[in-house]
């Protein structure tokens, strides 16, 4: 990796693979930019659309900051699909990015084989309350906001053996914004964040605690999971990016025999447009919590970081 150029204003670059890029362009001003696309994880291009969008949104949400606008970016097969499916992507795109109270301002496209959507994002935050993937402190709670199961399903979803119950809830969840996690934990002192994306719940953890010269433990009974999520897993419906991730953590998380193999798999599946991941004091957890359950979001309490090796994580 190329040495980079020692600019104080960096505030967040490549150090620990954050989710956004932060450059302070004043003493109360800075940018948070992160780009975020992928190929289809549902049927229905307006969805798909909304849900790339929503997933793109997160790593400002993961920041502490608040976006301010998007541009597209979008590879699609325009001699090969009708045009009125880039119509329904872009559509579902653009209304997620209003509902975050932004707009999109332009993009750019080329013609592709194998769809693909997604956008670049900017968005500002005070620079003294930039919410980074390091920072966590011994004893720290750990909270997510989403359940975990999103990469297993939409694998049965393009297999069409996905129970209904299944794909409805992996789609809502994909579709939820982290706009009101972001709100519930921005008065309130947290150490570190970062969403869940393709490094699953273990991957993402184990950056954060890495970051922050920590362990960390994981309670699996207390980690939430989409319904069918663990009896997909079981019978094979695995993403090849919950595989690779399997394989990175096999040597930085230790388990116990009573975890089943399928439910190791959801805690290293790959998700879309996952929750928060945050790390807050102890004696602040219950008040997060609380004001997540205000916002109509349900918060988790799954672990805590502890002192030991950087990165490691156990499995109770």
């Amino acid at each position: 990796m190329p040495t980079p150029l020692a600019n104080p204003d960096v505030l967040v670059g490549l150090e620990t693979g954050d989710d956004a890029a932060v450059y302070r362009l004043r003493p109360d001003l800075a940018l948070v930019v992160t780009t975020d696309f992928f190929t289809p994880v549902v049927d229905d291009a307006y969805t798909f659309g909304a849900i790339a969008a929503a997933n793109a949104l997160s790593d400002i949400y993961a920041m502490g900051a608040q976006p301010l606008l998007a541009v597209n970016l979008v590879a699609f097969p325009i001699k090969e699909l009708p045009g009125s499916l880039l119509a329904d992507i872009l559509r579902g795109g653009l209304d997620k990015v209003r509902e975050a109270g932004i707009d999109i301002l332009g993009g750019h496209s080329i013609d592709d084989h194998e769809p693909k959507y997604g956008l670049a994002v900017t968005g500002t935050v005070h620079p003294d309350r930039v919410v980074r993937n390091r920072g966590g402190r011994p004893g720290d709670r750990l909270v997510l906001t989403k359940p975990l199961g999103t990469g297993i399903i939409t694998t049965a979803i393009k297999h069409q053996v996905a129970p209904p119950e299944s794909e409805a809830a992996a789609i809502q969840g994909m579709l939820r914004l982290n706009r009101d996690a972001a709100e519930a934990m921005a008065p309130l002192a947290v150490h570190a964040a970062t969403d869940v994306t393709g490094f699953g719940l273990l991957g993402h953890l184990h950056y954060l605690a890495k970051a922050s010269g920590l362990s960390a433990r994981v309670d699996a009974a207390a980690v939430p999971q989409l319904p069918g999520a663990e009896a997909l897993a079981d019978a094979g419906e695995v993403p090849s990016g919950t595989r690779s991730n399997e394989r990175f953590l096999a040597s930085r998380v230790h388990w116990p025999a009573v975890v089943s193999a399928a439910r190791q798999t959801v805690l290293s599946d790959a998700q879309t447009s996952g929750g928060l991941l945050i790390a807050i004091d102890r004696g602040d957890a219950d008040r997060l919590l609380e004001a997540l359950n205000r916002r109509g979001v349900t918060g988790y309490l799954v672990g805590e970081l502890t002192q030991g090796p950087p990165g490691e994580i156990t499995v109770v």
